[in-house]
Parts: C-alpha cells; structure tokens; sequence
C-alpha cells in the first residue's frame, strides 16, 4: 500500500493531524503492516487534500501554531474502497536482521549470538505493543490483524529461542 491509501485508511477511523497519523503507525501497531515517515506522510496529506480526498481545517492552539486537522471525505472513502478492491501486490519481508544471518558463518560467535539478542528483544518489544494494542476494542478487520502480527511474532521468537542454542560456541557451517 502506498502512504496515501493508508493515510485515508487512519482517517477513516476519525479525524487526525499529521502527527497522529505518524502516531498510528508507531503506537497503534501499524508499523507492522507498513512503514511511513513524517517526509511521506505530509507530501500525501498536502496530495489528498489537493484532489479532494481529504479536507483540512486549522485549529488555532494557544501558545503555539496552528493546527491542521484533516477529515476524509466522500471521495476519499471511495478512492479507499477502490485502492482495497485491486489485486494486492505480493507481501515482501526484508530484513538487515536475515541478511546478516546469511552470512553467520562470517562473523565471530559473540557478534552472531549479540544479533540475535538484539532482534529477540527489538521482536519481544513488538509483540507486547501487539498485546497492548489487543486489549483495547478494534473492529474486526484490525483484530485479524493485530492477531496475525501476534501469531508471526511468537512463532518467529520460538523459532530465534529454539535456534539460538546453534549459535553457543559455534557460527553456522556451511552444509557440506
């Protein structure tokens, strides 16, 4: 999905400013899903706006600027719809974590055992934002979602749980 699908997806769910879209996908488990930043975030907001899919208004705040607040409209749903109805690409998974681990046999012991406690904990993180994110009411959509986050993390930390025992004292030989 690109950051203007999904920023009318956010919206969907209730108005929101830039910075609680960016939010929604820090704290609201959708960094998961996608990825989007602050630089792509405001250029689609500044896209949707132009085209009529969202509409903005300012909220004066005191002691500071102004704030866009920015609403779906009609169109905008609609464009939402249309976006979901097409064939979706294929989901890609990339990761510095896996790349690294092609290339265990490399690296000394201590540097492959150092990386895999970094991503059991950076995963350990991940998944109890999931849990979180979990207890609060989600429509069910979002709950199948945050469900099959759930379900890919605690299989990837088994996984990385049961493996790490290779890794004491050893890197990975190549298969002969």
């Amino acid at each position: 999905m690109d950051v203007r699908t999904i920023c009318l997806g956010i919206l969907t769910r209730g108005d929101a400013t830039g910075y609680e879209i960016k939010k929604a996908f820090e704290d609201g488990g959708l960094q998961h899903f996608v990825e989007a930043s602050f630089g792509s975030i405001y250029p689609a907001l500044s896209r949707l706006t132009d085209e009529g899919l969202v509409s903005v208004r300012e909220e004066v705040q005191e002691k500071r600027p102004d704030r866009k607040v920015y609403s779906i409209t009609p169109a905008g749903r609609a464009a939402l719809i249309g976006a979901l109805m097409k064939p979706l690409p294929e989901d890609r998974h990339r990761s510095p974590f896996i790349f690294a681990m092609l290339f265990a046999d490399l690296l000394p012991p201590a540097r492959v055992r150092m990386l895999i406690d970094r991503y059991v904990a950076q995963s350990e993180r991940k998944l109890a934002q999931l849990e979180l994110r979990a207890r609060e009411p989600l429509f069910a959509g979002e709950r199948f979602a945050i469900d099959l986050a759930h379900t890919m993390y605690t299989a990837m930390l088994d996984f990385l749980r049961k493996r790490h025992a290779e890794f004491e004292g050893h890197t990975l030989q190549a298969a002969e």
